[in-house]
């Protein structure tokens, strides 16, 4: 077996709708592609014996062992690579369970779709499926030692690519309230939201955390003068820089014991606490300017640590943290007891679990010889033995809840040193032997105000009540249900997506808000181009999404990206299906019309139920959409007696019409009238019916976010095929005695829909200049032969410079071998060059005639034409002259009329 591709898909997709992460194997089977499982000697026995857990795996059957009875059966090798490759993430603590394969319509090669939780895991266990699959083939076996390197192996990916305790807290809680989320590209930042109503956090620092309160809960000595100042009780201490100064300092806070700790450090690191001599004090010194150069020295206070964490002002959470420990049994030695303890499934590496293993360090062995232990000491049953002075979870503690038990001065207290500090997330370290009693009455302490407190201990506290403290973020980040999200309209379709999403656009540029858009031509935020290039994916589409100026995405959405990577956000509020023809048929393992249609319908499917999926109801593909999707229908449609869109209006659906000569929007009884289709510059005065359909789908798709009739008439009537806002979309140039039309039409569709304005040029000859890429089959060339027969006089046959793996000439010969089989008198001619195949049009064309480029590069064609000396770029303004005849007529744009039905 050979995989020959590996893709990852991180939205909505051809697979699943729901399903966001998954891997995507093409995997050749080389030998094996007629082979089932059944015929493969000791294959079944070898697998069972490798992983026996795959008895847990449902498969067709739908009962437990259903899986191992289809491998028993005979079942193709895809289909147990994608259940092994489930299977080795489960072992790793990675719970998943979609798969998909498939069959591709090359026989032997199928396409095999697993979940995944962490990317790097999910490709890794493609790999090592096929490894362990192909193993058991050759030898009737996989070695363990080989199986367990695998799985350690996706431990480490997951450990490795893991956000962190307090990340995935705020994530978690996030999805639970539809709060879209994405990793940024830089400090390890988590954007919550989208557009204008992102919101940022780095760990549990937010974007409202303010920068002096940060440094101040950083500089230790500093927070407690600050809360000195104000009353509050904190530990007497000093900073000193000098060895020489700590004498001076013991004296200073009262003698022993003490408590010696970097002046700017965290989590616990060269803090020595309860220090009773001076031999103690100068290693503890020592540690201490291993994390920082000055160093504070404080009084000791007896009593147990509590974490009490604040957000948005109020307490949240009140955590005891016991320091590592381990409790006798009476058999064990302490070492054999630690052991033991870090064996706990619960315990990790660093912030990797709900606890930490324990680690011994220099202040361990000082803390056992003060107890009188060795590690070699037996404990006697029950008895406690500290392994560590100071309580953080990150050095093996663990964590009590103690949040329904702080007694209310306590409380108070809390709450009046975080707005003396300055933080909106914070954590207090309190020092008192009974956090239900007030500090003043029990010698209690504030000992620090901590910036970017662990969420760890209150989540997942090894004894009491779980807290939800990232719900108090969120409560606060997007206070009364406050949208995290902006209005997103994703466009998709054979032909007119960039030319529909740049309307749309402009269209709701009419509302005064700024409006990001990725089209194939680039990306754009308000009026301004933000990346050039074909920007229809996920990646353009986070452009948009992550950008603090946008109030409106509105997204153009192609089949590419949906394949390779998914869509690049989790739904929508409207997705706009314009139609599905024959294009690039063949690539990626979509190869019918069908499949085509299946793969355009996620954009359809992925939309908020209350949201609207707006279908064209005259493609029976996209109508038939409406059945998959949980959104609200809308359709468009330029037949105003279609049975599909009257029936759905007498149910009170909404639709947009073209009848009688205008744009309408019909809802239950009534017919919104918006302009007449010939007072509409996109649609060439009214002599092309594909923008007609356009225009339509912009206007109900905008009227279904609430955008105004006169606001979508306003935009329709300043919106103009010209280059600047459709460059290579219907671009008409006038050159003085003749036309020229540059469109980037390149399939049977588009092709059509530009023979649908040309039929109607009758001042002169019509002459084509045609071609198409290169990555299409042979019999879409042939087709587009036929269909240039029907439509031009004169046809020149060119050749894109980039034949994209067909050899040179081929299409020319398929394209005229269309031309011959529809109209064998047709004139014609093939000029290999494009540029030289646009000169020889232009240079040629009779008076009143219309040359019509498709090109293969726009940007030349245009440039070509402009060359030709004074040249105009017509853009149909509106026609006053019908609309003063339909004022005559009593029918203004305004109007509302109930005629349709």
């Amino acid at each position: 077996m050979r995989i020959l591709k590996i893709q990852t898909l991180r939205g909505p997709n051809y697979w699943s709708i729901r399903r966001h992460k998954l891997i995507v194997m093409r995997l050749d089977l080389e030998n094996l592609a007629e082979t089932p499982s059944n015929e493969i000697p000791g294959f079944y026995e070898g697998l069972v014996e490798a992983l026996p857990s795959l008895e847990g795996h449902y498969c067709s059957p739908g009962c437990r062992g259903g899986f191992l009875m289809r491998v028993r059966e005979g079942t193709m090798m895809g289909h147990v690579v994608e259940h092994v490759a489930l299977e080795l993430q489960e072992l790793a603590g990675m719970h998943v369970g979609f798969g998909r394969t498939r069959e591709t319509a090359t026989p032997g090669i199928y396409q095999v779709v697993i979940e995944f939780l962490n990317e790097e895991a999910g490709r890794y266990a493609g790999r090592a499926a096929v490894r362990l699959c192909q193993s058991i083939v050759d030898r009737g076996r996989y070695p363990k030692a080989e199986l367990d390197q695998d799985i350690q192996d996706l431990k480490d990916f997951c450990r490795d690519a893991s956000l962190g305790p307090s990340t995935e807290a705020i994530i978690k809680e996030a999805e639970r309230r539809g709060i879209p989320w994405m990793p940024l590209e830089a400090r390890f930042l988590i954007q919550l939201g989208y557009g204008m109503n992102q919101k940022r956090m780095q760990a549990t620092m937010t974007d409202r955390t303010g920068v002096l309160g940060v440094e101040l809960a950083c500089d230790k000595e500093a927070t407690k003068r600050i809360l000195a100042a104000a009353g509050v009780p904190v530990p007497r201490g000093t900073v000193i820089n000098f060895l020489d100064d700590l004498e001076e300092a013991v004296e200073y806070v009262g003698g022993y014991p003490i408590v010696i700790k970097p002046l700017d450090g965290n989590h616990g690191r060269g803090i020595t606490i309860d220090i009773r001599s001076w031999e103690e004090a100068e290693a503890a010194y020592e540690a201490a300017r291993q994390v920082s150069r000055a160093i504070i020295v404080e009084r000791y206070y007896v009593g147990r640590d509590h974490r009490v964490l604040l957000v948005d002002g109020k307490v949240v959470a009140v955590a005891e943290r016991v320091p590592a420990h381990v409790v006798g049994n009476g058999r064990s030695t302490i070492s054999e007891l630690i052991e033991e303890t870090n064996k706990d499934p619960n315990r990790g590496d660093g912030h990797d679990n709900v606890l930490t293993k324990i680690e011994l360090d220099r202040t361990s062995y000082q803390l056992l010889e003060r107890q009188g232990y060795t590690l070699n000491s037996v404990l006697p049953q029950g008895v406690i033995c500290y392994l560590r002075a100071t309580a953080n979870l990150s050095t093996g503690g663990i964590a009590v809840d103690r949040t329904d038990e702080i007694h209310p001065e306590n409380l108070w207290l809390a709450q009046r040193v975080v707005k003396i500090i300055g933080l909106d997330i914070a954590g207090l370290d309190i020092v008192t032997t009974d956090i239900s009693r007030p500090l003043r009455e029990v010698d209690g302490v504030i000992v620090e105000v901590n910036a970017a407190p662990g969420f760890r201990m209150h989540v997942a506290p090894s004894q009491g009540i779980p807290r939800n403290v990232a719900g108090a973020v969120m409560d606060m980040l997007f206070p009364h249900e406050q949208s995290s999200r902006i209005p997103i309209l994703s466009v998709t379709g054979t032909n007119g997506k960039t030319t529909t999403t740049r309307l749309l656009a402009h269209i709701y540029k009419q509302t005064g808000k700024v409006v990001g858009y990725t089209t194939t031509d680039g990306t754009y935020i308000g009026e301004y181009l933000v990346e050039a290039g074909d920007n229809t994916g996920p990646q353009s589409a986070h452009l948009i999404l992550q950008d603090a100026t946008v109030e409106v995405a509105v997204l153009e959405t192609a089949r590419g990206g949906i394949l390779r990577s998914g869509l690049g956000f989790e739904a929508a509020n409207v997705g706009v299906v314009l139609n599905v023809a024959a294009d690039h048929l063949g690539i990626g393992d979509i190869d019918t019309i069908e499949q085509l249609a299946n793969l355009k319908s996620v954009v359809a499917e992925a939309v908020f139920p209350d949201g609207y999926a707006v279908l064209n109801a005259d493609d029976r593909r996209v109508a038939a959409m409406s059945e998959k999707t949980k959104a609200n229908i809308a359709y468009f449609t330029m037949n105003p007696d279609s049975e599909l869109v009257r029936k759905h209006i007498q149910k009170g659906g909404v639709a947009a019409v073209y009848e009688n000569g205008y744009l309408s929007i019909v809802k239950g009884d009534w017919t919104h009238r918006i302009e007449r289709a010939e007072n509409i510059p996109l649609t060439m005065g009214g002599r092309a019916p594909f923008m007609i359909a356009n225009a339509l789908a912009a206007s109900l798709a905008a009227f279904v976010q609430n955008v105004t009739i006169e606001q979508i008439r306003a935009g329709l009537k300043t919106f103009r095929a010209s280059v600047s806002q459709t460059p290579g979309r219907m671009n008409l140039f006038n050159l003085g005695n003749f036309h020229a039309l540059v469109d980037y039409a390149h399939n049977a569709a588009s092709y059509e829909a530009v023979g649908s304005f040309v039929r109607n040029w009758t001042t002169g000859q019509r002459i084509g200049v045609v071609g198409g890429p290169g990555d299409r089959r042979d019999e879409d060339f042939v087709t587009l032969g036929k269909l240039s027969a029907q439509i031009f006089d004169y046809i020149i046959i060119k050749e894109d410079d980039d034949t994209r793996g067909r050899p040179r000439g081929s299409a020319v010969e398929l394209i005229t071998r269309g031309i011959t089989q529809v109209k064998p008198d047709c004139r014609f001619e093939s000029i290999m060059d494009e540029t030289q195949a646009i000169n020889k049009a232009l240079d040629t064309a009779p008076d009143n005639s219309l040359v019509v480029i498709l090109p293969e590069s726009v940007n030349r064609a245009i440039n070509l034409i402009k060359t030709r000396g004074v040249v105009k770029e017509e853009t149909h303004q509106q026609n006053t002259g019908s609309a003063i005849a339909d004022s005559q007529n009593g029918i203004t744009p305004s109007s509302v009329v109930n005629t349709l039905l």
